[in-house]
């Protein structure tokens, strides 16, 4: 692995970590500060402010990255990370943890550009190989931050923010000694309409060709939704799971699928093209959905997780062909509207599926990995009718 990838990974991993570790201390941190306020409330909102600075700054950043450069856009970001967390550490108010959180939003918005950096540096037969590691990385970061989280909260419930804050601070001087700008052209003179949150989503909304892979985008980022809202209720209403056994259910399809990540999609689109690794997918995640639908002992849905998992070599495979629909000039730009539509859609996606599943819970609450069925076959068939890959010169 070469240098540059290597931080790549380690700031994908850390934004992970990061957004993992918060889960397990949050509640008591916000008791700490908040005066007697609804916690569950504010646990929301934060929730929410969070992913709406994604979805505002993404495309900014990747716009940015495209004018500025990436090497500069992804210093920023980490600096911003690393001063975000000392902000959540030492936060004597309430207000203060907003801020936070909004600036951990904005600095998280990096991904898009770490996605841009990827596709610079790599020929179009590694593209899938590497996203398939990156979000092997993203997986292993949210194994790791909620028991870092946990592990360093029981000692003192701001510690984990202190840690956070040191492994960017390191990532950040390792990126400023090792990490090359990957993009020969100069920089261009920042157009102050970049600066619009939504300019970027304008270009792209009007670029009738990026419809179909943007609507794919958003189908399969909101079946994802569905797991973080849905898993635990379910497990408990379907098996009686404890907290335990849901723990160990999460547990087991991250592991897998941070394997099937980091191993198979470069073989799968090598062996069926792009756009069958993606189908292949789809059909593997809606086959095991099929199972856990229907099924009525708990250990079933142990047995289907290798196959469950299966889903994480489209991801990737999709995001390579993504690469390829735009040129060099725009990549940071499109994936920053990539990434804010995957904030968009777990800001809405969670609702949708939050109240499909009040509305099957007492009579099969396996129905509701049917509808996730429902929202893969729509994306299936878009994907079906994709015509190949042409880069478009910017306009």
């Amino acid at each position: 692995m070469t240098k540059p990838l290597f931080v790549i990974f380690t700031a994908i991993l850390l934004d992970a970590v990061g957004i993992g570790l918060i889960f397990p201390i949050l509640p008591s941190l916000l008791q700490d500060v908040a005066d007697g306020g609804n916690v569950a409330t504010l646990i929301g909102t934060l929730t929410a402010l969070y992913a709406a600075m994604q979805f505002l700054c993404a495309p900014v950043l990747g716009a940015l990255s495209d004018r500025l450069g990436r090497r500069p856009v992804l210093l920023i970001s980490l600096a911003g990370a690393a001063v975000n967390y000392l902000i959540l550490a030492f936060a004597p108010s309430l207000w203060m943890l907003f801020v936070g959180r909004a600036i951990a939003g904005l600095t998280s918005a990096n991904m898009s550009v770490s996605m841009a950096y990827i596709t610079d540096i790599s020929r179009e037969d590694e593209r899938a190989r590497r996203f398939g590691l990156t979000n092997a990385m993203f997986g292993m970061g949210f194994i790791i931050g909620p028991v870092l989280g946990g592990m360093l909260g029981d000692i003192w419930v701001r510690l984990p923010f202190i840690a956070a804050a040191l492994l960017n601070a390191a990532n950040l001087l390792v990126a400023v000694f090792v990490l090359p700008e990957p993009r020969a052209a100069g920089r261009r003179k920042i157009d102050l309409a970049a600066l619009n949150p939504l300019a970027p989503l304008r270009w792209a909304f009007a670029m009738k060709h990026l419809l179909p892979l943007i609507l794919v985008f958003l189908l399969f980022s909101a079946t994802g939704e569905a797991y973080g809202t849905c898993w635990a209720l379910w497990g408990a209403d379907s098996f009686h799971w404890d907290g335990l056994h849901i723990g160990l259910s999460l547990g087991a399809f991250g592991l897998c699928q941070t394997l099937v990540q980091a191993f198979l999609p470069g073989l799968a689109v090598k062996r069926l093209g792009e756009r069958g690794a993606v189908l292949g997918g789809v059909a593997g995640v809606c086959l095991a959905l099929g199972v856990m639908a229907f099924a009525t002992e708990g250990w079933v849905i142990f047995a289907v997780m290798p196959v469950f998992a299966l889903g994480g070599v489209g991801v990737p495979a999709l995001q390579s062909l993504a690469t390829r629909q735009v040129d060099a000039d725009r990549q940071g730009q499109f994936q920053g509207v990539l990434a804010s539509l995957v904030s968009l859609a777990s800001i809405a996606a969670p609702l949708i599926f939050s109240g499909l599943y009040f509305s099957v819970r007492d009579q099969w609450p396996g129905a509701i990995w049917l509808s996730v069925i429902g929202f893969y076959a729509l994306g299936a068939l878009v994907v079906m009718g994709l015509r190949p890959a042409v880069a478009v010169t910017a306009r």
